[in-house]
């Protein structure tokens, strides 16, 4: 099976979320657990192991970092992303959710639609980013992408 099984997020040293932040981590896990596809090439022609997969997101040393074991928890590598290229739109994405947010406190539903429509485009621009970030490390689809989009920004918020 090629997918994430358990997911588990380092955020030793980071500020204390929100509550809104904190539920939008406890969807995106809930949802990336219960539906998600997640593969990892062979590399240097060796076999990878099968999944599921148990995932670790942590930021260390200003970098992305991707722990990946097997589902027994046998270590499978780990790989490490600049977050240089996730700033622009996880900054983007964190005041277009506060505009949301605000939006819902006291706009008509057709300006809470509209400033949604926005926050999932910028949503789904941080996912193509993460695909292509991605490429040769790791395989995942659009929904696992936005996914993991969510988890990567709650690492950002601390």
């Amino acid at each position: 099976m090629s997918c994430i099984c358990h997911i588990e997020i380092d955020d030793t040293g980071l500020r204390a979320p929100t509550p809104q932040i904190e539920q939008e981590r406890k969807v995106a896990i809930f949802d990336l657990l219960e539906d998600n596809s997640f593969a990892l090439p062979a590399r240097d022609g060796k076999p990878v192991p099968d999944g599921p997969y148990r995932l670790g997101l942590s930021i260390r040393e200003g970098r992305l970092v991707f722990d990946i074991a097997t589902e027994a928890a046998e270590r499978v590598g780990e790989f490490h992303l600049s977050l240089g290229p996730f700033r622009q739109v996880v900054k983007d994405y964190f005041q277009i959710c506060e505009s949301y947010f605000e939006a819902v406190k006291r706009l008509p539903p057709s300006q809470i639609e509209a400033i949604d429509m926005a926050r999932r485009g910028i949503h789904n621009e941080g996912a193509r980013v993460l695909q292509e970030r991605l490429e040769n490390k790791a395989e995942v689809d659009i929904d696992t992408a936005r996914r993991l989009f969510t988890l990567i920004c709650v690492l950002h918020w601390g």
